[in-house]
């Protein structure tokens, strides 16, 4: 496996969605879904990576792991705080009420409850699974305020004059919804406001994230169910600007969204504030097969959430683009890390990276990686972006199994998983681009 710079991978066998992040005493935390006996999905756990520069990262084993009734079937995904030098988690502990006697990583027709669990540590290491956590959130019986079973991922955040956190949940008549609850403390929780759409946008809403930016206040859903296109995938990432009162929980959502990314392969991403203030976000890929039987998942760049005009932007990190400056001519000479090949693409002209396709079609950018994917998936083969407003500049960052496509600085993105790369790079004019790679 390559090792966990730029991107940070499975350390084997199995991981999907981020948790935790945050910047922590010197030291940005990431958490992550993950299940230690197979490449594939199962009873969740909480792994734990820990980086000084969002660039290297280094594993640090499981943080979290079932110990109680609540959690018994999977310690599920949830976020992080900081309060007087202490770390804060929260997460979605999950009881399946009919196990498959098959397979005890999984639960029949849907019979399981969702409670929401905190666990705390002095220094970001170290956690008492066995007598440190607490139920903050029972099981929800009134379905006025949640749904029993699909209430989850809490995020949690610190508003004006209390602690604030959102679920993810679902309407009696499955709509996607939001549960607003407030503390003052970070133990005892209030449910004080719900939010949801008439629109739907997909059944069931995972994995929120709500946050303030110069340019507006921006709301992360991950709705199930919200694209259905025959035998591809249902569930998608999207994000809009909202307006939210604090102190009642209310927000009001518009019928316009954005995708997190048009690749439509990065789900359940997670946010918060760099070491500078800046807004970061990671988000999991989705991958059809394991890479060499051994290890399945891992994350994109870290991502610089902005709002400009309007417009949601998803820019490189710096503290990646800083990493790229040693100059090659051929994507032989990368580093194993991989490389970033920048250019500006003319109407009707395709770049071939490796067997992935990068073409542009009037003001739209278009992928296709049919050449590099496993058959047989119900991945999308191609992508496109929608019609692009500030140039057709394109930074794309290439790594032995994520290919990411910012255009114009992350006006928009396409991320693709990929398999069996060439290191070739063909264009019509391949004078035109230029390849970077680690030093």
């Amino acid at each position: 496996m390559d090792k966990n710079k730029i991107h940070l991978k499975a350390p084997g066998n199995w991981i999907n969605d981020p948790n935790g992040f945050i910047y922590y005493k010197g030291n940005y935390h990431l958490f992550y879904q993950y299940f230690p006996y197979a490449p594939r999905w199962g009873t969740m756990h909480w792994g734990h990576a820990v980086s000084k520069d969002l660039v290297n990262w280094e594993h640090q084993g499981v943080a979290v792991f079932p110990t109680k009734y609540e959690d018994q079937n999977g310690c599920f995904s949830g976020s992080a705080i900081e309060r007087d030098g202490r770390l804060y988690l929260y997460y979605t502990g999950v009881h399946y009420n009919k196990i498959n006697p098959e397979d005890i990583h999984q639960c029949l027709n849907d019979e399981f409850e969702s409670s929401q669990i905190m666990i705390t540590s002095e220094d970001g290491i170290h956690f008492d699974n066995f007598h440190g956590k607490k139920v903050i959130v029972p099981p929800i019986t009134d379905e006025k305020v949640g749904d029993r079973t699909h209430a989850r991922d809490p995020k949690v955040w610190r508003g004006k004059d209390a602690w604030y956190m959102v679920l993810g949940s679902k309407t009696p008549d499955n709509r996607g919804k939001l549960i607003f609850y407030k503390s003052e403390d970070l133990y005892d929780w209030e449910p004080i406001n719900t939010a949801s759409k008439e629109s739907g946008f997909g059944w069931m809403w995972e994995c929120p994230d709500y946050f303030e930016t110069e340019g507006g206040k921006v709301l992360i859903i991950s709705p199930m169910g919200f694209r259905k296109e025959a035998g591809l995938e249902e569930n998608h990432t999207i994000c809009m600007l909202a307006a939210f009162e604090e102190a009642a929980c209310r927000m009001e959502m518009p019928e316009t969204y954005q995708y997190l990314d048009y690749g439509l392969d990065l789900y359940a991403p997670q946010s918060t504030e760099d070491e500078e203030g800046r807004r970061v976000l990671a988000a999991w890929l989705r991958m059809p097969e394991a890479v060499n039987g051994k290890w399945c998942g891992m994350f994109c760049i870290p991502r610089v959430v902005e709002v400009k005009d309007g417009h949601i932007y998803f820019r490189v990190h710096p503290n990646i683009e800083k990493m790229y400056t040693r100059r090659i001519s051929h994507a032989s000479q990368a580093d194993s890390a991989g490389y970033k090949v920048s250019f500006e693409i003319g109407d009707g002209e395709t770049v071939n990276i490796g067997g992935y396709k990068i073409s542009r079609r009037g003001r739209q950018i278009c992928t296709d990686r049919q050449g590099v994917f496993p058959e047989h998936t119900n991945f999308r083969m191609q992508c496109a972006t929608p019609e692009v407003k500030e140039g057709f500049h394109l930074d794309v960052y290439v790594d032995s199994n994520l290919i990411e496509v910012f255009v114009n600085n992350g006006e928009y993105v396409i991320s693709n998983t990929v398999y069996g790369l060439t290191r070739e790079i063909r264009a019509e004019e391949t004078e035109k681009l230029q390849i970077d790679t680690l030093e």
